[in-house]
């Protein structure tokens, strides 16, 4: 039988940063779950890079209109163009989950 990893949560995060930092919750809940992802969201919508040291950098890339296959019927589609979400792990972060 296969056991599921425990999911962390963003709120689980800023609570430990919380203590650790001896903040208050509601303060680092609005520091990471509001300023930080609107900072980002932001930024990778005007197209800039997001570089975290010791994560990684994300960014947007456009994704060309192509043509696919419906998997149930194999007939023929048009998937449009988008733009997609790209993570590319730091190489600090590689090797210390690789350990």
């Amino acid at each position: 039988m296969a056991t599921t990893q425990p999911t962390i949560t963003l709120k689980q995060i800023a609570a430990d940063l919380a203590e650790k930092h001896e903040l208050s919750k509601k303060l680092m809940n609005e520091i990471l779950g509001d300023d930080l992802i609107t900072i980002l969201v932001k930024n990778l919508k005007k197209g800039n890079r997001v570089r975290i040291a010791g994560l990684g950098i994300l960014q947007v890339k456009k994704r060309a209109a192509r043509t696919g296959r419906n998997p149930a019927t194999g007939e023929t589609i048009q998937i449009p163009a988008k733009k997609k979400i790209a993570f590319r792990a730091a190489k600090e972060l590689k090797e210390a989950v690789g350990k």
